[in-house]
């Protein structure tokens, strides 16, 4: 099969299409005919040496693929040859074949494209891990999603309105803050313009929020303790500006709040199923439909990853950056 290589000087230019042994599944797992990657922050993580896979994944980039069942491992009950297919995958996406286990697959309906589907699984295991494993988002309570035009941002932005609750976001521009506006934002807060932490306050009349969901940390970590109200959860799922501030912890015991936080790749195959379950349950049917969305931005030929990298390096795309495999 073809897959795309990077060499150890991490850089996007490094990458090549080149040839290589197609994987086997094992037991449990199935082979996918992948026709669509989705590409996210960690793929570049991974290839600046930062992110390395857990043991016994792919070393080949990308956590997310849509295709087709190509051959299934020992004990696969629950899907046949050629069933259209999006799945998380360990790594391994950036191939014209990925295995994945038989478990973090979902179905894809007639009505869906393979290109639509393959933007859905990082994004969507993420925040429904973080939102509703960990934080416990409810209907009628207030969430702030700092990054809200990204790939998680929109997915998280959803996923609040879905379960009933207000989502503010913020973003890097008038054109990303009107698009999650579009997307059913109640605030875009301009972070190059304007305070975000002033701004939360003014439009909640100084009561804050009860979740943020942070991809940034930094200087954003007292800010977003700040906002919350008593019993509320920060939850972290990257570090855009770096993992250490200096902080005062009275505010965690006096508003009994909770800081928290996940990666997904290194989860069990066990915990990663559970969240599929619960995705296909209650998010799935929605998405299918079109009620739930994915924003694609570009997407690129597989070959042409190094543009796509350098893209999303760029921050200047909203939503998702899509690789088309075959």
């Amino acid at each position: 099969m073809k897959f795309i290589q990077y060499g150890p000087d991490g850089t996007a230019d490094s990458m090549r299409l080149v040839d290589g042994p197609t994987p086997a599944p094992a037991a449990g797992e199935i082979l996918i005919e992948v026709k669509y990657a989705g590409v996210n922050r960690p793929d570049i993580l991974q290839r600046k040496g930062r992110y390395e896979p857990p043991p016994g994944a792919s070393p080949i980039l990308g956590l997310e693929v849509a295709g087709r069942v190509a051959a299934l491992g020992a004990n696969v009950a629950d899907w046949k040859l050629g069933d259209p297919v999006c799945a998380l995958v360990h790594g391994g996406g950036y191939a014209q074949f990925c295995v994945t286990p038989a478990s973090h697959a979902l179905p894809i309906p007639q009505a869906m494209t393979l290109e639509q589907a393959a933007a859905f699984p990082e994004n969507w295991f993420t925040v429904w891990g973080n939102l509703i494993n960990l934080a416990a988002l409810q209907s009628g309570e207030r969430l702030l999603i700092h990054g809200g035009s990204s790939g998680i941002g929109l997915a998280a932005l959803q996923l609040g309105r879905h379960v009933g609750a207000e989502v503010i976001v913020t973003a890097g521009s008038e054109e990303k803050c009107e698009f999650c506006r579009r997307f059913g934002a109640a605030l875009a807060i301009n972070y190059r313009t304007e305070d975000f932490l002033a701004r939360t306050q003014e439009f909640t009349g100084d009561q804050g929020v009860d979740v943020v969901l942070d991809m940034v940390g930094g200087a954003y970590i007292p800010k977003n303790i700040a906002l919350l109200r008593q019993k509320g959860r920060l939850v972290f799922v990257a570090f855009l500006q770096g993992s250490r501030c200096e902080l005062d912890f009275m505010p965690i015991m006096l508003k009994r709040l909770r800081v928290t936080g996940s990666t997904l790749r290194p989860r069990t195959v066990a915990e990663k199923a559970a969240i599929r379950d619960a995705l296909l349950a209650e998010i799935w049917p929605a998405y299918s439909i079109g009620q739930l969305k994915s924003h694609i931005f570009a997407t690129f030929a597989l070959e042409n990853a190094p543009e796509a990298h350098r893209l999303m390096e760029s921050s200047k795309h909203i939503g998702k950056i899509v690789l088309q495999v075959a």
